[in-house]
């Protein structure tokens, strides 16, 4: 209207240039400190490194990149090339269809591929190290490959018919739409599925008898599945059974029947039921396998005549074979010394034998296989490697302060003397219902064979005895995971497991809330922390909207914004929150810049917080021996939060 005033936007504009100008000044500021520090460690850097390489060449000479077998046909992907080899040839006669080089993307790697039904194409993501988003590119296969289409920014995708390809779009870390694409005559693109709520994430997947392309929705703790029927691929989606708060459910399919692995029913654990495809709703649902107790499902696989469940309880992995034929479930216990499972990619569904992996911190991957046909497992020797023998797990279990045992898993040398005088590295996690890493590390093995002490602490939010035990330390039980943190490492301590003098906490991402609460409320109990991409200002993201995580993550944290109660709790352990002039470990933080999860912004805001607090302790108190920490910033310019290539996790 005429004389309206317009607001001025010279005030919001002249924040954001100074907020700009402090990052930059902040960032210029800990690369300087970086630069000046790290040539104190450069001979130090040099032996572990070339150790690391040595063990890496020494173990990983058997982790070959997953093969597809189409009939007759084999593919393998191998150093950005894309084989094609006859199952009766050989591999060493395989042809090279393309290179990631041919395509026009040397620095970027390829993520998943997925073969048409008629192997007429082939569809592949690449992604490179500095981006969470991954480019789809369709190749028209034949004597000369031929880019058939481009598509940007796109998640998961799957093929429902020889010329149909169904895919998923990201954008700022989130999936919401569906799209259809077809190769034929008349080629055309359109939408399939929406998402409207911000919490839901959307991803494919293909049942293994190729039958159904289910469209999962998944929130944190709530799902709905929509069937598209792979022999009718242009009909619209049928809902399987309509989101219900708090309950998750997976699908798979075998002659007519839905097999449905949900969270649905008393106790709100995994369980395998089933329902015909003709009437899926959940009061159809007939329970077919339940898990004990204090169980979490790692894996699930489906095959023609049976299933298998990867299962841990009390830190040993089990396996569960269901036998559809004769209405059966063997339980398996697996290796003591097991940590991890990993499932081969691609396993045929006919097949009468599933391989997998199983490893722990400290031992390489070793490669077993259950055959269906003789109900029994086989290690299988496929190289001789050297094998771990001077290394001792143990399991512990502390207690916290609300009398919960809390699972600890120890590693040591065997001929290690004097345990107290060892150094020790704890590792926690305790977010998500998503287990602690336990994965073979070459840096674990070189610590073991330089005399440390590895401790891993199962503490509540993590996924480590089941969802109950997530439930136990999210939202309003947050704090649950830090007492039992302080618990476990207490426990370590009383058993002459090193002592607080020789010992650094680790963590890496949402990890980096509980180790940097406790490095708030028992500095004395450690003397170094190393947190990798950590979120430590859980108050001041969660209050910022626009932020691409933030509304997703409120299942986790909760919602600051419209509970105040909510806002204190969370005020009451946020670590950023919680500094204050004491004398505090030191610390080493590896930070990306470019990464999209944890702004690096709020990283270098709690360096200076913490170094200047640390400095204002030291000024003010004048006890004998005194000492201002070492606060280290290493700010890497490759990689993407936690996600780095071998080259690079090396330099780290």
């Amino acid at each position: 209207q005429e004389g309206a005033k317009i607001p001025s936007k010279r005030k919001q504009n002249t924040s954001m240039v100074t907020s700009d100008l402090l990052h930059k000044n902040l960032l210029k500021s800990e690369q300087k400190n970086w630069n000046n520090i790290s040539p104190t460690y450069k001979a130090m850097t040099k032996r572990i490194k070339e150790k690391l390489q040595e063990l890496h060449n020494m173990y990983t000479l058997n982790s070959g990149s997953p093969r597809m077998r189409f009939g007759e046909n084999v593919y393998f992907e191998e150093n950005g090339c894309i084989f094609l080899a006859k199952a009766d040839d050989g591999e060493e006669n395989a042809e090279i269809l393309f290179s990631v080089e041919d395509l026009g993307f040397s620095d970027a790697f390829i993520q998943r591929i997925r073969i048409s039904p008629d192997q007429r194409y082939m569809a592949i993501t690449l992604k490179s190290e500095n981006s969470e988003e991954a480019t789809c590119i369709i190749m028209k296969l034949g004597n000369l490959p031929v880019v058939e289409k481009v598509i940007p920014s796109v998640f998961s995708f799957e093929w429902a018919a020889n010329d149909i390809l169904y895919y998923t779009t990201q954008k700022n870390l989130k999936c919401q739409n569906v799209f259809m694409t077809t190769f034929t005559y008349q080629k055309c693109t359109k939408l399939v599925y929406t998402e409207q709520d911000a919490r839901f994430f959307v991803d494919l997947y293909c049942t293994k008898d190729k039958h159904f392309l289910t469209i999962n929705s998944n929130s944190k703790t709530t799902s709905e599945v929509w069937l598209v029927d792979c022999r009718h691929p242009f009909e619209s989606p049928a809902l399987v059974q309509a989101r219900t708060t708090g309950v998750i459910y997976h699908i798979e399919h075998r002659k007519g029947q839905l097999y449905i692995l949900t969270t649905y029913g008393e106790p709100a654990e995994y369980k395998l039921l089933k329902a015909p495809v003709a009437s899926s709703g959940k009061e159809n649902w007939q329970l077919v396998c339940a898990l004990e107790k204090k169980t979490k499902l790692v894996d699930f696989e489906m095959f023609s005549d049976d299933c298998i469940m990867f299962l841990k309880n009390g830190g040993h992995l089990y396996l569960n074979v269901i036998s559809f034929v004769s209405n059966s479930v063997q339980r398996i216990k697996l290796p003591s010394w097991a940590c991890e499972f990993e499932l081969e990619s691609h396993p045929e569904y006919t097949t009468s034998t599933c391989y997998f992996q199983l490893s722990s911190p400290v031992h390489p991957p070793k490669r077993f296989a259950y055959s269906f046909r003789e109900n029994n497992l086989i290690e299988q020797a496929v190289q001789e490697v050297p094998i771990i023998t001077n290394c001792h797990t143990t399991r512990l279990l502390a207690k916290s302060k609300d009398e919960t045992l809390v699972p600890i898993t120890v590693f040591h040398n065997k001929n290690s003397k004097e345990l107290h005088r060892r150094p020790l590295l704890v590792h926690v996690y305790g977010a998500y219902g998503i287990d602690l890493n336990m994965s073979f590390k070459e840096e674990k093995l070189l610590l073991i064979e330089e005399g440390w002490i590895l401790a891993y602490c199962h503490v509540r939010g993590g996924g480590e005895q089941g969802l109950s035990w997530h439930r136990d330390g999210c939202q309003h039980n947050k704090l649950k995971g830090l007492h039992d943190l302080r618990a476990c490492i207490t426990l370590l301590h009383q058993l002459g497991f090193s002592q607080p003098k020789h010992t650094a906490l680790a963590a890496a991402s949402a990890g980096g809330v509980l180790a940097g609460a406790l490095c708030n409320t028992d500095p004395a109990l450690i003397r170094a922390m190393l947190l990798q991409a950590p979120f430590i200002d859980v108050l001041n993201t969660m209050m910022t909207t626009h932020l691409p995580l933030t509304t997703e993550e409120q299942e986790e944290w909760g919602n600051p914004l419209e509970d105040e109660k909510c806002m204190k709790y969370i005020k009451s352990y946020c670590p950023y929150q919680n500094i204050k002039p004491q004398c505090y470990p030191s610390v080493y933080i590896t930070a990306y810049e470019n990464d999209e999860r944890i702004p690096l912004t709020g990283i270098l805001q709690y360096v200076q917080k913490l170094r200047k607090a640390a400095v204002d302790h030291a000024s003010r108190t004048s006890k004998k021996g005194n000492r201002i920490p070492n606060i280290i910033l290493d700010i890497q310019a490759n990689g993407s939060h936690c996600d780095s290539s071998w080259e690079h996790s090396l330099n780290e």
